[in-house]
């Protein structure tokens, strides 16, 4: 009798098996973990503006918020590095400041984990997350969270 060595394609197969019901479990895990994380980034963005817009104010160059929002540089401006970053994490950059006088602004978006939830910051230095339309939250009537 010559006895072979070696597994069996049931047993392979089961193995397989086990195998991509393992994975499944783990990245469903890890993408609920990626997006809270951007979420985080989203929210570390805005927090940014809040102190750019404080050094905004403080130059004498400037009167009030006028323009801000609209700054690629320091402030939402599209293009600008705050802009692609929370865009980059999966955002939407809303930001809007107070119309001809430039008294206050506002930027908020949409959270990663839960479309419903957004982030707002705004010139009095709130930071706020909650249930919110992002475009109806920072208006040139009302920029404030």
């Amino acid at each position: 009798m010559n006895k072979q060595k070696g597994f069996t394609i049931i047993e392979l197969i089961v193995v397989i098996a086990i195998i991509a019901v393992l994975a499944a479990i783990v990245l469903v895990n890890v993408t609920q973990y990626i997006n809270k994380g951007k979420d985080a980034a989203i929210k570390g963005n805005l927090a940014t503006l809040v102190t750019n817009g404080a050094v905004w104010v403080d130059d004498t160059t400037h009167t009030g918020y006028l323009n801000f929002s609209a700054n690629a540089v320091t402030g939402c401006g599209s293009g600008g590095p705050i802009a692609t970053a929370v865009t980059n994490a999966g955002g939407t950059l809303v930001c809007a400041e107070t119309a001809v006088t430039g008294a206050a602004w506002c930027g908020c978006s949409q959270l990663k984990t839960d479309v419903t939830k957004g982030f707002c910051v705004d010139s009095t230095g709130a930071k706020k997350e909650g249930t919110m339309t992002c475009s109806t939250v920072c208006t040139a009537a009302s920029p404030d969270c």
